[in-house]
């Protein structure tokens, strides 16, 4: 550990799209902000090849160039960007308190105000080839990628809401989706196994599990395998879509916030403000419903807001 403690006003740790607009709003408010990436600097997005529906790019980008992007921007206003990994937080309850942070196991800071922008981890199945094949087929997030399959064949897998909601979504777009089922009964609300069930194009094979995602570089096909009958079928498509949740990167803050019960940090109201004072949340780590980089900047520009509002208010 280290015998100096270094004083920051405004911590942001994970960046992302959520991490990287607070930290563009906080400078300009003069906060002179300090980022830590974490592990994955830029987050989940530079694991996407292809980004067209964030706004201000008319001809598309990637994931990876769309955060160095927003980290040139962050830190052309004066963002410090440091590459390492909140390890430990000794949050204060009190207005005003000090809230002291552990960075790689030895490092030690005491910051004014922190924003939490560390995202949320999709579920994958942990299949050599579904593994590989991300970016070139496989993904997690039919809004985001969906569009890139438009009159094509795709297989869902997931039994959930979110599972049929990316189904019907990609069933306006695609030419058939096939739902791939590990037991006999979907989970999802009767209302979207209904909605499900309506859509023509979509198939929904029970008691099925991925045995391998097929193809070199891009997706050509799964193999699907009854997980009853031990029979194996080989289904032609070009998207895969894994839509079995998402976890979010919020085990540091277990018994310190308050989160609901699959761990996304709890804010109130409209705001970002967590159940401490000076501590807020933005993106991913509290929002499972839209799960967007444009809703997670959104959200990135009101945590600054609020921590700068926050401080002018101890004045």
């Amino acid at each position: 550990m280290s015998n100096t403690t270094e004083k920051i006003k405004c911590l942001i740790i994970g960046s992302g799209p959520a991490g990287y607009t607070a930290a563009i709003y906080a400078a300009r408010a003069d906060m002179k902000p300090v980022m830590y990436t974490g592990m994955q600097m830029g987050g989940q997005l530079t694991t996407t090849t292809e980004v067209d529906n964030f706004p201000g790019y008319p001809n598309g980008t990637d994931g990876t160039a769309m955060m160095e992007d927003l980290k040139n921007q962050a830190e052309r206003f004066g963002t410090e960007v440091r590459f390492g990994m909140v390890t430990k937080v000794d949050f204060s309850k009190e207005i005003g308190g000090i809230h002291k942070v552990i960075v790689d196991e030895t490092t030690e800071l005491e910051a004014e105000t922190v924003i939490i922008s560390t995202g949320a981890t999709a579920k994958y199945l942990g299949l050599e080839s579904e593994q590989r094949l991300i970016g070139g087929g496989v993904s997690a997030c039919a809004t985001c990628d969906g569009f890139f399959y438009k009159g094509q064949d795709v297989v869902v897998v997931g039994a959930g809401d979110t599972a049929a909601e990316e189904a019907t979504y990609l069933a306006n777009i695609c030419n058939k989706v096939t739902m791939l089922v590990r037991k006999d009964h979907m989970r999802a609300s009767k209302a979207m196994q209904h909605r499900v069930d309506k859509t023509k194009n979509i198939t929904v094979m029970y008691n099925t599990e991925i045995d391998e995602v097929l193809g070199s570089n891009v997706v050509e096909g799964v193999r699907a395998v009854n997980n009853q009958t031990g029979n194996k079928t080989e289904i032609p498509v070009t998207g895969v879509f894994i839509a079995i949740g998402h976890k979010p990167n919020t085990e540091i803050f277990k018994g310190v916030l308050d989160m609901d019960d699959t761990g996304y940090l709890i804010t109130k109201g409209k705001s970002t403000k967590t159940n401490l004072p000076g501590v807020f949340a933005a993106g991913d780590v509290q929002d499972k419903e839209y799960r967007q980089a444009v809703t997670a900047a959104g959200t990135g520009c009101m945590a600054a807001l609020d921590a700068e509002r926050y401080l002018g208010a101890l004045e």
